[in-house]
């Protein structure tokens, strides 16, 4: 689910020898789009054209995507030696939106969150407030195909990194954190993964 911002953030670095890549872009409220209801020309009036579109099959429906993304060497990175990118993925079944991500490594909205502190989420017992209380603001929100469950919902926390350069070669860096409720708004699922090196 994660993996497209994964792609679009070394798509972006790809092309960083330009100082900057893509069209910089401020992350969208919460109340700015609605899960099941904003449509992609809602979306594509406020964000403007996105970066790249494509598509993906989940829970045996064919969702459509749209990302943004921007990377810039001279932006102020939330670690030392990572290159400052932001990434924003849309995706909609049949027009409605159904999911939403967001990455990023710069200081100012970067989406680094304590994996640490997933042991003290319960399933069946820990509620999304209570979830939201102990990670933050979550990156991701996603509907039904976008998870499992088909009368639940799940949010999502995604941080990437990418260090060094063109001589040297990149190091890559991704944590996803993908929790979903039941009818109850308590904790159904939780699937936490990491892969690369810091």
């Amino acid at each position: 689910m994660f993996q497209s911002i994964k792609i679009t953030l070394i798509m972006s670095i790809g092309i960083l020898l330009t100082g900057c890549a893509g069209k910089d872009f401020v992350r969208p409220t919460p109340e700015a789009f609605k899960l099941g209801t904003s449509t992609y020309a809602q979306v594509t009036q406020q964000l403007g054209e996105p970066r790249r579109e494509g598509s993906l099959l989940k829970n045996e429906k064919t969702v459509k995507s749209i990302t943004y993304a921007y990377a810039s060497t001279g932006g102020e990175a939330l670690e030392t030696g990572v290159i400052a990118a932001r990434a924003m993925t849309y995706y909609f079944l049949n027009d409605a939106l159904v999911g939403q991500e967001f990455g990023s490594s710069f200081k100012s909205d970067n989406t680094n969150f304590d994996d640490a502190k997933i042991g003290a989420i319960e399933k069946e017992k820990t509620t999304r407030e209570e979830v939201v209380q102990l990670l933050g603001r979550p990156s991701a929100t996603y509907i039904a195909p976008m998870v499992k469950m088909t009368s639940g919902n799940a949010i999502g926390y995604t941080y990437s990194s990418t260090k060094g350069g063109v001589i040297g070669g990149f190091k890559f860096f991704r944590k996803t954190l993908l929790i979903s409720f039941n009818d109850k708004n308590q904790v159904a699922d939780i699937e936490f993964s990491s892969s690369g090196n810091k």
